[in-house]
C-alpha cells in the first residue's frame, strides 16, 4: 500500500488531492494507494474572499466548503488534526492526535501573517488570514458602530470610529475598500455621521498594489479616496497599542487614535512549514526550496506547493509569487509527478507556470485587473475587471465543488446581495416577496389545465389532428409572406376547419385563417427565421392579432419526419401534449415540483412558438413561467414541505454527492 499524506486543505492541498485521486482512480490504482489529507479545520476556506465576510457583504458560510462534501465519493481519508512535526528520516508526520506514516509527503500548509517585529502589532491588531479572523473582524466592526451610537464621550466615540488598515497590497486594499463601502450602510443603521468615521490605509509602499501597472495603481488610489479613505503611502508602522497606532514617515514618528487596527502587511509560512524549513534547505519566511519537479532539494519523496514553495522558474529573476494561480498550477504539476513516481511510468513535468494576471477589488462594485496570456496582458477596470474576477472564481469552484458551489456563489454574490453591493448593483437580488407570485403561479396553472381539458373536448385523444393543427398555421404564415397562393390557404382552412376552430377557441396557438394582415418583419438568419405578423391591418390590430414565430428548419424536419410519420405517432404526441398540459397545470396550482412544472411549461411554449407560432396575448405565459421557475412553490405550496425532504434524501445518493449534483 503506497501512502500519500497531504498537509493542508488550502487552495494547493485540496486541488492536489483531488487531481491525484482522480488520476489514481483512472489508472485503477486507487485501491493500492492511501491518500490522507490533514488539516486542523473540517472545511476549505476561500482566503481571497475573507474581506467580503469581514465587511458583511456576504455571509460567513459563503467562504467555506466542507471537506466531507468536497471529497464525497472519493477515496480520500480526511483527518482533522494539527500537525506538530515531520520526521523526514522515519517518514512520519506527527499530529496532536496521531502519527501518520508516508511514502510521499505533500506540504501545502499555507501561510500566516508576519508582523516584522512591530511592537504590539500581533497583540493589538486584527489579522485577516482565516475564516475565524473574518468573523471576528466583522463582529468587531459592528460592535464599534453599535457602541459609538450610544457613546457620549467625544474622545471615546472617535476612538471607536477610527479604523486603520496596515498594508496596501491585495488584501489591504480589498479590506479597506469593503470597509469604506460598508461604512455608509452602518452609519445609516446606527444614525452616525459619516464624517465622524476615520478610515486610513497605510503602507511603506510608494503606491497601492505596486505589482499592478502604475496606471491601475493610480485608479485604485483615486477610488479609495473617493470612498472616503485616507491613503497614506511611504509611511511605516512602528507601534500598535490598544487604542493607538504609531506611524513613521522619514524621521518623524506620530501617534494616532485607532480603535481598530487591521493587519494585512505580509505573510510567512505557517508554523509547521517554518518548523520543517529549519531541517531542510529553505529561504526567507519559511519557504522550502524545491527542484524543478517541486520536490524538496533534500528529500525526493517530499513535495512542496503553494505558498510554502521557494522556486524560481526558468528565465525569471524572482521566485514564483504566493498567489492562488501558483497554488493551482503547482497542485496540477505535483499530481502528475506523483503519478510518475508511484507508477514508474511517464515523464516528470518541470514546473514552468504561465500566470494570467492579477486583479484587485475595491469594494463590491469596482475593481482593476491586469489579465491575459503570459506574454500579452491588458488592463481592465470597473465592470470588466469585476466580471473577470467572478468568472475566475467560478472556474476555481468548478474544480473544487462543481455545480453546488457555483450555485451557492451566485446566490451569495448576486441573487441575495443587499445594499446594491455588487458590480451589477441589486438588479438580480430577490427583493420581491415570493408569496406575491402565488396568484400568478395559480393562474398560469389554471390556464394550462384549461388548455388540456379543451383539447380532450376537441377530440385530441380520439383522432389525429396535429397535421391540420400544424398545416393550417404554417399555410397562414406562408400566405402572408407571399410564399403560397391565398386560394390554397382557403382550401387548407376548409379542410381543417374543425381543428382551426378548436385552436382558435383555446387562444393559444396560431390557427389557420383566411389570409389577411401585415408582415411586420421577416428576418432570415440562416439557422432560423424570425417572423412577426399582424392578422389584420396594423392600424386596426390589437395584441391578439399579432403573431410571432421562430421558423427552425430542424424543428420542421422533426415534425414532418417523426411527429407526423404515422397516425400512431401523431396520437402519441397528442396524448403527451394533453397529459403534460394538465399535469404541469396541477403542479403549478398546487406548488408541487414547481421548478419542473415551470420548466416544462417553457418547453411547451418553445415548441409552440417554433411550430405554429404564438399570438402575443399568450406571451404572458412565457414570462410567468420564468417568474415562478425558482422557488415559486415555496410560498403557500406543497414544495414548502416536499423539497427540503427530497433534497435531504437526494444528498444521500452517492453519485449525486460525488458529482455535486445538489445545492444547499
Amino acid at each position: 500500500m503506497t501512502k500519500i499524506v497531504v498537509i493542508g486543505a488550502g487552495y494547493a492541498g485540496v486541488l492536489a488531492t483531488k487531481k491525484l485521486e482522480k488520476k489514481l482512480r483512472k489508472k485503477k490504482l486507487i485501491d493500492s494507494c492511501e491518500i490522507t489529507l490533514i488539516d486542523k479545520h473540517p472545511y476549505h476556506t476561500m482566503l481571497t474572499e475573507l474581506h467580503e465576510v469581514a465587511a458583511c457583504r456576504v455571509g460567513e458560510e459563503s467562504i467555506k466548503m466542507n471537506l466531507d462534501q468536497i471529497f464525497a465519493g472519493r477515496k480520500v481519508n480526511v483527518v482533522l488534526d494539527t500537525v506538530t512535526r515531520v520526521d523526514f528520516e522515519k517518514n512520519v508526520v506527527t499530529g496532536k492526535n496521531a502519527d501518520y506514516s508516508y511514502d510521499y509527503l505533500v506540504v501545502a500548509a499555507g501561510s500566516k501573517p508576519t508582523y516584522f517585529g512591530v511592537e504590539g502589532a500581533e497583540q493589538y491588531s486584527y489579522k485577516l488570514w482565516s475564516y475565524d479572523d473574518a468573523v471576528k473582524l466583522r463582529d468587531r466592526i459592528h460592535d464599534c458602530f453599535r457602541l459609538a451610537a450610544d457613546e457620549t464621550d467625544p474622545a471615546r466615540k472617535k476612538e471607536l470610529l477610527s479604523f486603520y488598515v496596515v498594508g496596501a497590497g491585495f488584501t489591504g486594499v480589498e479590506m479597506v475598500g469593503e470597509l469604506a463601502e460598508y461604512t455608509p450602510v452602518l452609519c445609516k443603521r446606527f444614525n452616525i455621521d459619516r464624517e465622524d468615521v476615520t478610515i486610513v490605509d497605510v503602507d511603506g509602499l510608494s503606491r497601492p498594489v505596486p505589482i499592478l501597472p502604475e496606471k491601475l495603481s493610480n485608479k485604485v488610489d483615486r477610488r479609495l479616496r473617493k470612498m472616503g479613505v485616507e491613503v497614506v503611502m511611504n509611511t511605516s508602522v512602528v507601534g500598535v497599542g490598544e487604542n493607538f497606532i504609531k506611524l513613521k514617515k522619514g524621521d518623524d514618528v506620530t501617534e494616532h487614535v485607532a480603535g481598530t487596527v487591521i493587519w494585512t502587511a505580509g505573510i510567512e509560512s505557517s508554523e509547521i512549514t517554518s518548523s520543517m524549513a529549519k531541517e531542510v534547505k529553505s529561504g526567507g519566511r519559511g519557504r522550502i526550496e524545491v527542484d524543478e519537479y517541486l520536490r524538496s532539494v533534500d528529500h525526493e519523496n517530499v513535495y512542496v506547493i503553494g505558498d510554502n514553495m521557494l522556486y524560481t522558474a526558468p528565465g525569471q529573476e524572482r521566485p514564483v509569487p504566493q498567489m492562488v494561480e501558483n497554488a493551482e498550477h503547482s497542485a496540477a504539476a505535483v499530481a502528475k509527478n506523483l503519478m510518475v513516481a508511484i507508477t514508474g511510468q511517464g515523464e516528470r513535468e518541470s514546473y514552468n507556470p504561465k500566470f494570467h494576471g492579477v486583479m484587485v477589488c475595491v469594494g463590491g462594485r469596482y475593481g482593476v485587473a491586469r489579465v491575459g496570456m503570459a506574454n500579452h496582458q491588458i488592463n481592465l477596470a470597473s465592470f470588466f475587471a469585476m466580471f473577470a474576477k467572478h468568472f475566475i472564481n467560478i472556474i476555481y469552484f468548478i474544480q473544487v465543488m462543481g455545480w453546488t458551489k457555483i450555485f451557492s456563489y451566485l446566490t451569495h454574490e448576486f441573487f441575495t446581495i443587499r445594499n446594491n453591493r455588487s458590480f451589477l448593483g441589486g438588479h438580480f437580488s430577490n427583493k420581491t416577496p415570493s408569496f406575491m407570485l402565488v396568484p400568478l403561479r395559480v393562474w398560469l396553472g389554471a390556464v394550462w389545465v384549461f388548455e388540456g381539458v379543451m383539447k380532450i373536448v376537441e377530440g385530441w385523444l380520439k383522432k389525429p389532428m396535429l397535421e391540420g393543427f400544424f398545416g393550417g398555421a404554417n399555410s397562414w404564415f406562408d400566405s402572408l409572406l407571399g410564399r403560397i397562393d391565398p386560394a390554397a390557404v382557403d382550401a387548407v382552412s376548409a379542410a381543417t376547419a374543425e381543428v382551426a376552430d378548436a385552436v382558435a377557441s383555446a387562444s393559444t396557438e396560431v390557427a389557420a385563417a383566411v389570409p389577411s394582415g401585415t408582415v411586420i418583419f421577416d428576418w432570415n438568419l440562416k439557422l432560423f427565421e424570425l417572423i412577426f405578423v399582424s392578422g389584420t391591418d396594423l392600424a386596426k390590430a390589437t395584441i391578439s392579432d399579432l403573431a410571432f414565430k421562430i421558423q427552425v428548419p430542424f424543428v420542421d424536419w422533426i415534425v414532418e419526419n417523426m411527429v407526423l410519420s404515422s397516425d400512431a405517432m401523431t396520437m402519441f404526441m397528442q396524448g403527451f401534449i394533453v397529459i403534460m398540459q394538465i399535469l404541469i397545470g396541477l403542479g403549478l396550482m398546487g406548488g408541487c415540483f414547481t421548478f419542473l412544472s415551470a420548466a416544462v411549461s417553457l418547453v411547451l411554449q418553445a415548441m409552440f412558438v417554433t411550430t405554429t407560432g404564438l399570438y402575443l396575448n399568450t406571451f404572458w405565459m412565457i414570462f410567468a413561467g420564468l417568474a415562478v421557475l425558482f422557488n415559486g412553490g415555496r410560498s403557500i405550496g406543497i414544495d414548502y414541505y416536499l423539497m427540503p425532504w427530497l433534497k435531504k434524501q437526494w444528498k444521500k445518493v452517492k453519485w449525486a454527492r460525488k458529482w455535486y449534483l445538489y445545492n444547499d
